[in-house]
C-alpha cells in the first residue's frame, strides 16, 4: 500500500504517542523492580532510576526468610486457586439457570442480581453478617463472600445463550440432565470465557488486602497483599532488627543496608509477579471471551 508523507506522518505519530504511554504505564514497576534489586541504604541517598547503582539480593534474602512472608504468600496463592475455582463454578452454574425461560420468578432474580451492582449494605452490616455466619478469622471469609459475581453471571448468561439450543436439546433427547448438559456440553464449550473471568476472577483475589485487614485478626491467616500493607504503613523490619538480641547481632550486620523502601518493593514484587506470569496464557481468550459474551445476545 503506497503511504503519503502525511500518513507516514500520522503513523510515527500514534507510534510515538503508544510509546509514551507504554513507557508511562511501564517504568513504576520497573522503578519498583531496580529499587528491590539496589542497596537499601544508597537507595535512601536517591537517583536510582533506570538500573540498580549498587546491585544487592539482600533485600529478597529478608523476604525470603520471613515466615510471616512466606506464609502470607502460600495463603494468597490458596486463596486464588479456591476462591477462583469456586467463584467460577458458582457463577456459571447460576448463569446456567437465568438462561432457563421455564425457571418461575427468573425476571425477578434477575432484577435482584443487578440491584446489588449499584447498592450494598456498607462495611458495619457487612461486619455483623460475617460475624454471625462465624466466618471471622477464618479462610473461607475471603472466598464466599464473593463467590457470585454478577457480572461475570451476565457475561456468563449472554454467552450462554448465543449457543446453538440444538445441542441442549440432543443431549436431552439421548437423556442428559440439566448437571449432565451444563457439565458435559456447556461448559466445554465455553473455554474462552471461562478462561477470560477466571483471570479477572484470580486477579481480584490477589490483590485484595483489604477484606483480610478487617475481617482476620489471625496472622496466620493473613495473604502477602495484607502483609505488604502493613509494611508500607509501618516499620514492622525495622522494629525487629532494632529489637533484636546480641545473639543476632551477626545477622543484624549483614542487614543493615536494607530499609523499609527497598524492603517494601522486593516484597511487592513477590506479590505482582506471579499474578503477572498468567496473563501470556490466557491473554489470546480476551477478546473472544468477553466480547462475545458481553455483546453477543
Amino acid at each position: 500500500m503506497y503511504l503519503t508523507r502525511g500518513d507516514r506522518t500520522f503513523i510515527g505519530f500514534n507510534y510515538l504517542v503508544l510509546f509514551v504511554l507504554a513507557f508511562v504505564a511501564f517504568y513504576p514497576f520497573w522503578n519498583a523492580a531496580v529499587i528491590s534489586f539496589n542497596l537499601g541504604s544508597d537507595t535512601s541517598l536517591g537517583g536510582v532510576t533506570f538500573w540498580p547503582r549498587e546491585f544487592t539480593l539482600q533485600n529478597y534474602d529478608v523476604v525470603f526468610k520471613d515466615d510471616r512472608l512466606i506464609d502470607g504468600f502460600i495463603i494468597s496463592v490458596l486463596r486464588t486457586a479456591v476462591g477462583t475455582f469456586a467463584s467460577i463454578v458458582a457463577t456459571a452454574i447460576f448463569a446456567y439457570g437465568m438462561t432457563k425461560r421455564e425457571l418461575i420468578g427468573r425476571k425477578f432474580y434477575m432484577v435482584a442480581s443487578i440491584f446489588t451492582m449499584y447498592f450494598g449494605g456498607g462495611l458495619i452490616p457487612t461486619y455483623l453478617l460475617i460475624r454471625e455466619l462465624h466466618l471471622m478469622n477464618t479462610f473461607w471469609v475471603m472466598v464466599v463472600p464473593g463467590i457470585i459475581s454478577v457480572w461475570n453471571m451476565i457475561i456468563f448468561r449472554t454467552f450462554f445463550k448465543g449457543m446453538p439450543y440444538e445441542l441442549e436439546e440432543s443431549a436431552q433427547i439421548d437423556g442428559a440432565s440439566n448437571w449432565g448438559v451444563l457439565m458435559r456440553i456447556i461448559l466445554p464449550l465455553s473455554g474462552p470465557v471461562i478462561a477470560t473471568l477466571s483471570l479477572f476472577t484470580a486477579v481480584y483475589h490477589w490483590n485484595d488486602w483489604f477484606a483480610p485487614s478487617i475481617y482476620i485478626s489471625n496472622v496466620d491467616l493473613l495473604p502477602i497483599q495484607t502483609k505488604l500493607q502493613q509494611i508500607l504503613n509501618s516499620n514492622i523490619m525495622l522494629d525487629q532488627m532494632q529489637n533484636m538480641d546480641s545473639a543476632a547481632q551477626g545477622r543484624l550486620n549483614k542487614m543493615r543496608a536494607v530499609t523499609t523502601k527497598s524492603l517494601s518493593m522486593a516484597t511487592m514484587m513477590v506479590a505482582t509477579v506471579p499474578i503477572l506470569c498468567v496473563y501470556p496464557f490466557v491473554q489470546k481468550y480476551f477478546v473472544k471471551g468477553v466480547l462475545i459474551g458481553s455483546l453477543k445476545e
